[in-house]
């Protein structure tokens, strides 16, 4: 088993979903639509997906769906603040030690697995916000704390001398980061530049954090610099990569 496999112990190729493993008759009927509602937004896109499909999906009425949400916005509210939580959770830098090579691997890897869980979100986000106003509220408070967050970890993986960047540099790293990371769904699904399937694979979401990779490497010293040519092999490379690519010497 590869580096990372042993670390977070999931195979990332066969991993389909982070969410708890609880037995289907202990999960409240709210739990269920929000499950299978992010099964489906997943699957068809958001806009394709109404509140009859999703009752429809559960084997419930659309009447008892309506009893624990008046409409789709409210699944899609509650679905974001998964997503911020886990966001939020995952950017949370250790207080008591340096930031390591693991560590920086492990962000990587937490975005990538948050980006497949809920790529409805990234790909449908103009739309989304566009028709829930107090969604696209939070939206902008999520976003400039998760800068906030980043701009953090980089200043740390500078402290552990895994990073040399001024401040200014890494404002621009973080926001760039952030824009590759919001918008690359949309940018697979519209340029068409990894062929024109329209099904999104973990394969092509990894090609976007190997943007992330290139947009730091200048900036890379110590153990995160010579670790680069794997990690550009591994995020960048082939379908179904060799996860020891990443090993730690």
């Amino acid at each position: 088993m590869g580096y990372i496999s042993r670390v977070f112990a999931l195979d990332c190729q066969s991993c389909v979903s982070f969410r708890p493993l609880i037995k289907e008759a202990g999960v409240k009927t709210r739990d269920k639509i929000l499950m299978k509602s992010q099964d489906l937004f997943n699957e068809r896109g958001e806009r394709n997906v109404t509140t009859n499909h999703i009752a429809a999906a559960l084997g419930i009425s659309p009447g008892n769906l309506y009893y624990h949400f008046r409409n789709k916005e409210e699944i899609i509210f509650d679905l974001f603040l998964q997503y911020e939580s886990r966001t939020q959770s995952l950017l949370m830098a250790p207080a008591d030690r340096d930031l390591t090579y693991t560590d920086k691997i492990g962000y990587f890897e937490g975005i990538l697995n948050n980006m497949w869980e809920y790529r409805f979100l990234h790909r449908d986000l103009e739309q989304i916000l566009d028709g829930n106003p107090a969604l696209r509220e939070r939206y902008r408070n999520f976003a400039l704390l998760i800068l906030n967050q980043g701009r953090r970890i980089y200043e740390r993986l500078a402290e552990s001398g895994l990073v040399e960047a001024d401040d200014d540099a890494i404002e621009a790293l973080i926001v760039n980061i952030w824009v590759v990371t919001s918008s690359w769904i949309s940018f697979l699904h519209t340029s068409g530049i990894y062929g024109k399937n329209e099904d999104i694979s973990r394969d092509l979401l990894r090609k976007g954090i190997y943007q992330i990779v290139m947009l730091e490497a200048p900036y890379l010293r110590g153990e995160a610099q010579d670790k680069l040519p794997e990690m550009k092999h591994y995020y960048g490379g082939p379908a179904n990569p060799d996860q020891s690519s990443l090993r730690m010497a």
